[in-house]
């Protein structure tokens, strides 16, 4: 995504299943290949890495 991507709008790489599309590509985005995963990001189930990554995103989005 050239000019980001916004707050709450799934990456144009994200498959179905949730996995990316670009996963070990050398043209994978320098955020994307320096995001080191923890258990407090990814928790113990999906809803709570959902939680955690919404609120990252609410954190970090421009404001208006």
């Amino acid at each position: 995504m050239p000019y980001g991507k916004p707050a709450g709008i799934p990456c144009v790489q994200l498959l179905p299943d949730y996995r990316c599309a670009i996963f070990g590509h050398p043209d994978r985005p320098a955020v994307c290949n320096s995001l080191r995963p923890m258990e407090s990001m990814c928790g113990h189930h999906r809803d709570e890495a959902l939680q955690y990554l919404s609120a990252l995103e609410l954190a970090t989005r421009p404001a208006p």
